[in-house]
């Protein structure tokens, strides 16, 4: 017999040879090492810690019979790195095709840098059967690992080709929540990625996800159709097997870091370093154990990370800080109590109601704001903008909105829109008078190589050409880097404006001041309240799947108001975001800032001599 006939015959033998009867759990006890780049409890893995998760590994184990696994988690409970033990597991003793799916490609990259690569790294088992990426023609790129028997592949979810670029006998279908409703026009991502296991009779899929939008939630609706186990741990002192819920998080008045848990049955209080053995002894119970036995489903909340993580403590004083500010409430219902958020936004908001919360500004900036902002909308007669002043925790003050007339093809309404921009505005407070820190200007109609050539000459004074994007949701409001225009080969940014839209109709409700709150001066007409309160959510369906989408309530309705708000909020999160701004840090140095003598006269706050100017111009009728 030859080499290569040898070779052959050892392969041909390897694939006859049955999956082993080993869990995924075991696997992971016996050979899973934590790196310190990806976890703050670097060294071997350890079940017993988290054992809630040996459960849902084990179903993942070739042994089980279940074809597809959900996890519908909150944070901060070990739920990505189940499916990492899963990946080695497939890579030491079942190979085979596994795909990664993570919400974006560039998502995928930093995965395969910051916990792919390093689990194989630590692992002696995995780094002989995956060769080192820096030797020729290994096989080990950032988005493909090949080992033998197999090949792991990683990609986005926004990327149609990557979905089905091959058969999958293993698919790992991370934060699908976070997936765009349609990849590249080619349909449900998940779907596309389902659909390449059809040929394997012995596939395994895990979906897990914390969940966000009821009835939009992909994990929630994957969720519903397993058997829905939820996680009972006894009470140390009664016993009573019981899941743990926020209704019995409880705390002495004024001090959340202090919570404890009470039992539902006796009453005991539960503190947060008894979780250990109480975690030991739960169980999983299926709730609805008639469902399809093929699909195996799991819901664990945030409640149950292991003591040293986050405590009761951590999640009530989080809840303290945010449950009057709906959007980061959101954040926290969907990734501490791993629940879906019930969607308000369909809902009218009564632009007459928001006119009797107008207020007189004075003559100067309110005492708290810290940061101006600017957003601008280009249409084809006009440059509408709102000039927006942001406080603590993204209180707003909406400060001017101005309409310039002209030709926006011609240098004279942008120099008008420059006079306003440089303008500066005097502060209650012993401190020079503020700047326009940065502006947002809409690229997206007819005059694009206009807006954006304006603000690349200007991007030294962070006026930033943007683009809303048109995928749905899921998108960050401000991205981590701009696009290029493939033209003009210049800098473009492309915002998540439906995200956008959805945080500040939100926030639009609130009649409280503080967090998020919006406050009106009380010179701004009737028009622009209704323009801000012009788009609502509505349903509509894409290839059989409900999708989210802001549209006019009424045809024809103007937007320009909304647009606005929506650019100088983007704004914002640019400076949060690529700049470091830290707002409430910010605040905390204004305040300590003494306020001016009362008596002292300043230009008024919505009344530049720059928009004087403009309106003096205008009403000669040369704009």
């Amino acid at each position: 017999m030859t080499n290569y006939d040898e070779i052959y015959f050892k392969s041909f033998c390897e694939g006859l040879k049955p999956d082993p009867n080993f869990t995924v759990s075991a696997w992971a006890d016996s050979h899973r090492v934590l790196s310190s780049i990806s976890s703050s409890e670097p060294g071997p893995w350890r079940t017993d810690r988290t054992p809630y998760l040996k459960e849902i590994m084990d179903c993942l184990s070739p042994s089980h019979p279940c074809e597809k696994v959900v996890f519908m988690k909150g944070a901060q409970i070990g739920g990505t790195e189940c499916g990492n033990n899963w990946m080695g597991f497939v890579i030491h003793h079942a190979p085979g095709p596994m795909l990664i799916v993570n919400p974006t490609v560039e998502t995928a990259k930093r995965t395969s840098k910051m916990r792919i690569d390093p689990a194989i790294e630590n692992c002696p088992a995995l780094k002989e059967k995956v060769k080192d990426p820096r030797a020729r023609d290994s096989g080990n790129t950032i988005l493909m690992k090949e080992f033998p028997g197999g090949v792991l592949v990683m990609t986005g979810a926004n990327s149609a080709v990557g979905l089905r670029s091959m058969p999958i006998r293993y698919l790992f279908l991370d934060e699908v929540d976070g997936y765009p409703d349609d990849a590249a026009g080619e349909g449900d991502p998940v779907n596309l990625a389902i659909q390449r296991t059809a040929t394997f009779s012995n596939r395994k899929i895990f979906m897990i996800s914390t969940p966000t939008i009821k009835n939009f939630s992909r994990i929630e609706t994957a969720f519903l159709e397993g058997d829905q186990r939820y996680f009972f741990v006894p009470c140390p002192e009664c016993g009573e097997f019981q899941i743990l819920k926020w209704s019995q998080i409880k705390w002495p008045k004024g001090k959340p870091e202090s919570a404890y848990y009470a039992c539902k049955k006796c009453g005991s209080v539960w503190e947060d370093h008894q979780k250990a053995e109480i975690l030991r002894q739960g169980k999983w119970v299926a709730t609805n154990p008639s469902a399809n036995s093929k699909t195996i489903s799991f819901h664990l909340s945030s409640l149950y990370s292991p003591h040293g993580w986050v405590s009761f403590g951590d999640i009530a004083k989080e809840f303290s800080e945010v449950h009057k500010d709906p959007p980061r409430l959101q954040v926290w219902t969907n990734t501490k109590l791993a629940e879906t958020w019930e969607d308000m936004a369909g809902e009218v908001i009564d632009p007459t109601g928001l006119m009797k919360r107008r207020e007189n500004f004075g003559t100067r900036l309110p005492k708290d704001i810290a940061i101006i902002t600017a957003g601008v909308d280009v249409q084809d007669n006009r440059i509408e903008l709102e000039i927006v002043g942001w406080g603590q925790d993204e209180e707003s003050w909406s400060l001017d909105y101005q309409v310039i007339y002209g030709d926006p093809s011609t240098p004279n309404l942008w120099r008008d829109l420059d006079e306003i921009l440089n303008h500066n505005f005097a502060h209650q407070r012993e401190l020079p008078n503020l700047a326009i820190t940065a502006v947002c200007i809409d690229s997206g109609g007819h005059y694009t190589d206009h807006v954006i050539n304006y603000c690349n000459e200007r991007k030294h004074k962070k006026i930033w050409a943007i683009k809303g994007s048109s995928a749905g949701y899921g998108i960050p409001i401000w991205p981590a880097r701009a696009s290029q225009n493939k033209r003009l080969k210049k800098p473009v940014y492309v915002i998540g404006v439906n995200d956008a839209k959805e945080t500040l109709m939100q926030r639009l409700r609130i009649a409280e001041e503080g967090a998020g709150h919006w406050h009106f001066p009380i010179e701004r007409d009737a028009e622009w309240f209704a323009q801000v309160t012009s788009e609502i959510v509505k349903t509509k369906y894409v290839k059989g799947r409900p999708v989210r989408q802001w549209m006019p309530r009424r045809e024809g309705a103007k937007t320009e108001g909304l647009d606005c708000r929506v650019y100088a909020f983007a704004a914002l999160r640019g400076l949060v975001r690529n700049w470091k701004l830290d707002l409430n840090k910010a605040v905390e140095n204004l305040q300590k800032i003494p306020l001016k003598n009362s008596n002292k006269q300043d230009q008024p706050v919505t009344q530049t001599a720059n928009v004087r100017r403009i309106r003096k111009v205008r009403s000669r009728g040369i704009i």
